[in-house]
């Protein structure tokens, strides 16, 4: 049956007013989580219904009530790891002193939104007053969840491919700046983009379509995946802070910069 049909036998008994059941309204749920891939964060029911049915009306407000609910889990920022680990760096791209007393080694994906607003919002105040100060040190490391990005792989191999040209930094801004550009498009059209990226960037065509359609970094990119899941990172981005006297604390989520801020001072005073 379906909306028109719904309406068309609810009109006269319930004087116009439109009306589903409950197992109907059950299975629309049901579908927008199954939609969004956050099944997991409708464990209970988080609204009880009076009546066997419910109007349109409070259909759409219990849907907005469930996706703020969804969004809400996905976006909220864990409280930092205070326990110290060791972390490595690799060789992935340094921004900042190589001799700065702190280091920061963020494992990112270039297709997660929320690693996009952190280094368009966040990234930059850390740049500002603390790696062109030369107190921090920046490292990105890969970590591309190809399960939800699928074009996330590509991107950093492109990245990668870029740093061979020694624009790895510009490369990787123009990745986060232009995703909307690029994340919601077929592979093939991705790599067309990244390959537009780089003829903007002014870097050597042949070499870069060449690296990039050879996957030639894909292994260095799964490394950063290994050590990423070693050190207990189960999303992006994810961030440790420290050296490698004192120890890194991990932190998870794009923080503000408040956060950053208040672990750094304390590492800069210890």
């Amino acid at each position: 049956m379906d909306s028109d049909e719904i309406e068309s036998k609810h009109k006269e008994s319930n004087g116009g007013k439109i009306s589903i059941k409950k197992s109907v309204f059950m299975a629309l749920v049901i579908s927008v989580i199954a939609s969004s891939l956050v099944a997991v964060f409708f464990a209970g029911s988080y609204m009880s219904l009076k009546s066997d049915q419910i109007t349109k009306s409070e259909l759409t407000e219990a849907i907005v009530k469930l996706e703020s609910k969804i969004l809400k889990n996905q976006q909220a920022p864990t409280e930092p790891n205070l326990q110290p680990i060791s972390v490595s760096m690799d060789d992935d791209p340094i921004r900042g002193d190589q001799d700065a007393p702190i280091t920061i080694v963020e494992f990112s994906d270039f297709q997660c939104p929320y690693c996009a607003r952190f280094q368009i919002q966040t990234l930059p105040l850390i740049l500002e007053q603390y790696v062109d100060t030369g107190k921090v040190k920046f490292v990105f490391r890969d970590f591309p969840i190809q399960n939800s990005h699928p074009n996330a792989m590509p991107a950093a191999v492109a990245s990668e491919c870029a740093h061979e040209q020694d624009k790895y930094w510009q490369y990787h801004d123009t990745l986060f700046e232009n995703q909307g550009v690029w994340n919601k498009v077929e592979l093939t059209s991705a790599i067309t983009i990244f390959k537009e990226f780089a003829t903007k960037l002014d870097l050597n065509q042949d070499q870069f379509d060449s690296c990039l359609d050879s996957g030639k970094y894909i292994k260095e990119i799964s490394n950063d995946l290994k050590d990423g899941k070693s050190y207990g990172v189960t999303g992006t981005p994810g961030f440790f802070i420290g050296n490698e006297e004192i120890g890194f604390v991990k932190i998870n989520g794009a923080q503000p910069f408040e956060a950053f801020k208040s672990i750094i001072d304390s590492q800069l005073n210890t």
